[in-house]
């Protein structure tokens, strides 16, 4: 069952339910924030390191959150963050002979169930610099308004919709090269 963001952040209010609360708040976006992370960290099992990680920060700054946004927009700032955080830490740990195709990458995965063309388009995405990334997948895999992007991301609106753009053409630039 799911809750109305007003019945979660009244029953995250009361410390006697707050653990039943937080259950409920699992429950209700491990799976959006899978795929958000998901996007970002490319493979399922990092995936999930990071949305563990998002549910443990969430819960231990739990007290810090003033709910002046949505618990969903609070959570998914989390599961960004962490997300890029892991791919910081990566980028670091890869050494320079490995073969840091995306897209051979996801085809290895068993959890992919994409083809070559969604791995191709992962590829491009992934070469996209960070906040065009971001964008990118939040507006075109998820589906987005420009608005909630701009809650998560800190970024007005504006800003958004030309990191949108050109990343949109960066991508197209990609698959006209790899024709």
């Amino acid at each position: 069952m799911n809750y109305s963001e007003k019945e979660v952040m009244k029953l995250l209010s009361d410390e006697r339910r707050q653990r039943e609360a937080f259950a409920m708040v699992v429950r209700q976006y491990s799976e959006p924030l899978y795929w958000k992370i998901r996007r970002i960290v490319l493979t399922h099992d990092d995936a999930n390191d990071v949305l563990q990680n998002t549910f443990m920060k969430a819960w231990n700054n739990l007290g810090d959150f003033q709910q002046k946004s949505k618990i969903s927009t609070w959570l998914y700032r989390i599961a960004i963050n962490e997300a890029l955080d892991f791919v910081r830490r990566q980028k670091t740990k890869v050494s320079a002979d490995e073969d840091l195709s995306v897209a051979n990458r996801l085809m290895a995965d068993d959890y992919f169930d994409g083809d070559e063309a969604q791995a191709m388009l992962q590829e491009a995405v992934a070469r996209l610099p960070e906040v065009q990334r971001m964008v990118f997948n939040m507006r075109y895999f998820d589906e987005m308004k420009y608005s909630e992007i701009s809650r998560i991301l800190g970024t007005s609106e504006g800003a958004l919709k030309a990191s949108y753009h050109i990343a949109v053409q960066k991508i197209s630039d990609f698959f006209h090269k790899h024709d």
